[in-house]
């Protein structure tokens, strides 16, 4: 077991799922047509905590696993990865999921979830770390936690804790439509917890998806803002990002790269993101820091669509600085 040494600065920990997405040999073909699979662990929380390690944050993950050759490799993974994995539990009765991943001619994803239950949603109040909850200064976590009990009252748990804790809060939706109930189901429940973050990232996709709007315009985007939060983020894929704070808003430019598969961009965003905040938070009232934050980030984002599968493809510092030199 990797445990995080030391007090609680600086540590972010990321609640939520963590799987194998079975990844096609080939590109551009459906999943009925794919030769074949390769196996690749993902899950959007567990990709933000290695990301935030592999740029040499201090994170751990909290979630639960099958105990089963997968759910053990999966706890491996972010071991070797360096995030502490004593957030993690295993469910003897439960298998880990598992996401067949379709990956269109353009680098984009479609989805076939194995998920009936998995372990992850079967995470109670009573298994979840409450001390490791506590150290956190950032709290990260997504909507999927939110789709079935136990899974859903653990998280909002988990939340609670970490609030009163004094902690960040970081919320990304992550949507994935395929899971949930119905599309109304989706919106009602992610927007359930909307006004606890500090800190919100969407997708464009997200943002057309929750305000039923087909535009990233302004307006539309700050439709998603509250009193409460500290900042708004919206990514735009190979365009950047916008951002929305209290006192200005503005975007960021992205990097030209090649993209390959873009599993993970969103998260290595994310997981740049919190680990600067992680150790200063002025950039919230700083607009100029902020804007150099998020070149970072999307430099991040950038790099793991360069190659297959999110977390081989998550940058380390001196490739996100390469790119943002190189620009």
């Amino acid at each position: 077991m990797v445990t995080v040494n030391g007090d609680a600065a600086g540590l972010v920990v990321s609640f939520g799922e963590m799987l194998i997405d079975f990844v096609p040999t080939v590109s551009g073909v459906s999943l009925a047509e794919a030769p074949g699979f390769l196996k690749a662990p993902g899950g959007a929380p567990a990709n933000v905590a290695i990301a935030v390690a592999r740029l040499g944050g201090r994170c751990a993950f909290l979630g639960k696993l099958g105990d089963d050759e997968f759910g053990r490799m999966l706890a491996a993974i972010l071991r070797d990865n360096g995030v502490d994995d004593s957030g993690v539990t295993f469910d003897a009765g439960a298998r880990t999921a598992l996401a067949f991943v379709t990956l269109r001619a353009d680098g984009e994803r479609e989805f076939m979830f194995y998920r009936n239950p998995s372990a992850d949603m079967l995470l109670t109040e009573a298994e979840l770390n409450l001390d490791l909850i506590r150290k956190a200064k950032v709290f990260h976590y997504g909507s999927i936690s939110l789709i079935t009990e136990p899974c859903r009252s653990a998280h909002l748990k988990a939340m609670e804790v970490a609030k009163e804790a004094g902690a960040l809060l970081s919320y990304d939706p992550n949507l994935r439509l395929p899971l949930w109930p119905s599309a109304a189901e989706a919106r009602e429940q992610i927007l359930s917890i909307w006004d606890a973050a500090d800190i919100i990232k969407v997708s464009d996709v997200e943002l057309e998806f929750l305000t039923g709007t087909d535009s990233v315009e302004d307006e539309v985007a700050m439709r998603l803002w509250r009193p409460s939060l500290k900042l708004l983020l919206v990514t735009l894929g190979e365009k950047g990002c916008k951002y929305y704070t209290k006192d200005f808003h503005g975007s960021v430019e992205s990097f030209a790269v090649k993209q390959v598969d873009t599993t993970g961009a969103g998260d290595a965003f994310v997981g740049a993101l919190l680990g600067k905040f992680v150790e200063d938070q002025s950039a919230l009232q700083d607009e100029k820091k902020l804007r150099e934050l998020l070149r970072f980030s999307n430099a991040c984002g950038a790099i793991t669509t360069t190659k297959k599968g999110a977390i081989p493809s998550l940058p380390n510092v001196s490739e996100a600085m390469q790119l943002m030199e190189r620009a």
